[in-house]
This record gives C-alpha cells, structure tokens and sequence, in this order.
C-alpha cells in the first residue's frame, strides 16, 4: 500500500493471500522466542515494511475472519489490536493510519486518502469512523492482547 497522504506514507504491504498455517507458526515462534507458540488462531494477511504481521486474531468462536479483530506484531516488539474487524481496518488506511501508524502510541492525525476511501465506501460493512476511534474501541474490547502475547515471549 505505502500510499502517501500529505507527504506521510502508509507502511503497509497486503498479501494476496493468507499465511499458510505452517508460515503464521513459524512466525509467531519467532516472533515470540516461543517454540511452542501455535498461530493457529491468526490468518496474516499483510505486513510492513520491516516485517511486522498484520493478522486476523480468530477469537471470536463461530464468526467469520471478516468479523474477527486486526492484530499488529510489528519487528521491535510492538505488539496490539488496530481495529475490530476487517471492515473496520479498511476504515484506518482511508483515514490515514495503517497497523504500524497506530503501534505502539496510537494513531496519527487524520489524513484522509481518496482512492483508499472509495475502496473502503466498496468492500466496509461497517460505518466510516476516524482511525483513532476505530483504535480505541478495539483496544477497549481486547485490552490485554498485548499482554496475553508478551505472556508467551521466552
């Protein structure tokens, strides 16, 4: 994506598809230091330019991914929920703000991006709200994510 917005860029790189189930382990063990850690509840779908994971964390039993929260583990250790759910992460990058924007201080000032809008206007479910609120309200449902991860570091 890397879009700039007003001489700001949007670090963030969308797969064309998931993560294996074999790659997203791998992943997190190394993120984690954990060769025990399991990804089994995480679908990457994109990442930054430093190699920090955006994932869907599948935490929601019996819902679908698109209803499921966005994770961020960026390269440094920052670690958080972005949104809580895919339609509403598509809301963040048309606001200005990717997963990384958003770890670990919050999120930038608004800077809405027209082509990112009209994309998120397709394919949202959800209504238009500005990156930071979509932030808060996630944090606000999952507040020990972060952690819940920093638990499985070794």
């Amino acid at each position: 994506m890397n879009r700039t917005t007003d001489g700001e860029s949007i670090d963030f790189e969308p797969h064309d598809a998931f993560d294996s189930a074999e790659e997203t382990t791998d992943r997190l063990r190394r993120w984690t230091g954990n060769p025990e850690a399991d990804g089994d509840a995480h679908r990457v779908f994109g990442q930054d330019g430093t190699g920090g994971l955006a994932a869907l964390w599948r935490v929601r039993p019996g819902r679908p991914l698109t209803e499921q929260p966005v994770v961020f583990m960026g390269s440094e250790g920052e670690c958080g929920v972005a949104a809580g759910s895919l339609s509403d992460f598509l809301w963040m990058p048309a606001d200005g703000c990717g997963p990384f924007e958003a770890m670990p201080y919050g999120t930038p000032e608004s800077r809405p991006d027209t082509a990112l809008s009209a994309l998120a206007e397709r394919h949202a479910t959800t209504d238009r709200r500005p990156a930071r609120d979509i932030l808060a309200g996630a944090r606000a449902e999952f507040p020990t994510f972060a952690e819940d991860i920093a638990a499985r570091c070794r």
